[in-house]
């Protein structure tokens, strides 16, 4: 059975559901551009209620080494999530800087994509495939938009890895089944707005998940 992470969490509310209905990681979005960002003193908070109950992943996007330190000591989540431009270089030094797990974002269209993936394989902890943003968008993840699933037949990895992208209640049953993933991550999919999160389609997202 696949497990599921919930991302993108900016309420008590949102959290308790999906602890509720049997999430495993919540995710929690520190990016200014992002209509998911929460301020760190913020993420803090959610992450103590979530504390001890489920994993707890805080997405950064190309951080520095500043940033990397003031957010282990005030969130200290049990993951950190990078979805920038990160080199297997920088997932390395901050995995070590942080002395955290590491999930390496991937962005994917192609085979080719997946392949290269495989750089990351000895850095990170955990890598998450999630489709390619549009050219000139200003989201590295959370758009919305599926990938073709097919790219990652034949990908072999010692790890656990993350689908991501596009996935919703209605499309995350296949997307396990097509793909084998031992995690599915959403965001967009469980909202009924950018940053809204839909508590009905949270729950229906890990009933969906768990069937």
């Amino acid at each position: 059975m696949a497990q599921v992470k919930i991302c993108g969490l900016k309420t008590g509310e949102a959290i308790e559901t999906a602890i509720m209905h049997g999430a495993d990681y919540i995710g929690l979005v520190h990016f200014a551009k992002s209509p998911r960002h929460v301020e760190l003193p913020r993420a803090a908070e959610l992450a103590e209620q979530a504390r001890g109950r489920v994993k707890i992943v805080l997405l950064l996007v190309n951080p520095g080494t500043s940033l990397v330190d003031e957010a282990t000591r005030i969130v200290a989540p049990d993951f950190i999530q990078l979805h920038g431009h990160e080199t297997p270089e920088d997932v390395q030094a901050i995995r070590l800087r942080a002395s955290l797990p590491v999930i390496k974002a991937v962005k994917v269209e192609t085979v080719r994509d997946v392949e290269q993936a495989k750089g990351f394989d000895r850095v990170a902890d955990m890598l998450l495939f999630d489709a390619k943003p549009p050219e000139n968008a200003v989201l590295p993840g959370g758009n919305g938009i599926p990938f073709d699933w097919s790219v990652l037949k034949g990908f072999n990895t010692d790890r656990d890895y993350m689908l991501s992208g596009g996935l919703d209640p209605q499309s995350v049953k296949a997307a396990i089944e097509a793909t084998g993933a031992p995690v599915v991550d959403v965001s967009s999919g469980v909202e009924s707005a950018p940053g809204v999160k839909d508590l009905q389609k949270i729950e229906a997202f890990l009933k969906a998940a768990r069937s």
